[in-house]
């Protein structure tokens, strides 16, 4: 699995730093490590971010026609169908593997381990929560979606969750019924439906300065 990994600024290899794991969205697939930088990194390359909140940042990059979420059909275009329990799929076994691999090296401060990602990566997000329920700090999907069956599995992580209001790719009801069955289940969650906001929500999110600060507020500590 390619990926790209950025250690913190001033890498100080006695500290255990926290861990930011990006999952990018399906136009970004395939095997040139460079495409799956196309949305968000940016944000973490930002010298004052970079002081500011210092940690590894890891962009995995999934294969073509291989996806970070089990999405079992999809009836029509904007339809999709979740497994209710997601523990087959190949890609994530290989993605955990490499994160296991990277802490082995880097000594990731087990506390602070944060995932994220959009479209795609924001389905896939929820899926490796569910699969590793007791690992990360905090989450955060953008323009995702998951079968709302996992949520008492994986109300342990709060998350945030932004979708935009006119997305015509991947329908924002699908986030808004995970955060329904993620604050049933007694999850903390932050909702942001953006009105007027096609599917590129990351766009917006990204930029959002209260993104950082929340995600690195938290810690399983």
């Amino acid at each position: 699995m390619p990926y790209q990994l950025l250690k913190p600024i001033n890498f100080n290899p006695n500290i255990n730093y926290p861990l930011v794991l990006v999952l990018h969205g399906a136009g970004e697939r395939g095997d040139d490590n460079i495409s799956q930088l196309s949305h968000g990194s940016s944000l973490f390359l930002d010298s004052n971010i970079r002081k500011r909140f210092p940690a590894f940042v890891l962009f995995p990059q999934c294969s073509e026609g291989k996806y970070w979420a089990t999405v079992l059909s999809r009836e029509g275009p904007n339809k999709f169908v979740y497994a209710d329990k997601p523990d087959s799929n190949l890609t994530l076994d290989v993605l955990t593997d490499l994160l296991s691999h990277l802490d082995s090296l880097y000594h990731f401060d087990e506390n602070r381990m944060y995932i994220g990602g959009l479209s795609m990566g924001g389905m896939g997000t929820f899926e490796m929560v569910y699969r590793n329920p007791q690992k990360f700090a905090a989450a955060f999907a953008i323009c995702g979606g998951a079968n709302p069956a996992i949520a008492k599995r994986i109300n342990h992580t709060p998350f945030r969750i932004d979708h935009g209001e006119v997305d015509d790719v991947v329908p924002y009801i699908l986030s808004k019924k995970m955060v329904d069955a993620l604050r049933d289940s007694g999850a903390e969650v932050v909702w942001n439906l953006h009105p007027g906001v096609n599917h590129n929500a990351w766009d917006t999110i990204f930029s959002d300065p209260e993104l950082l600060p929340w995600l690195f507020n938290h810690s399983k500590k």
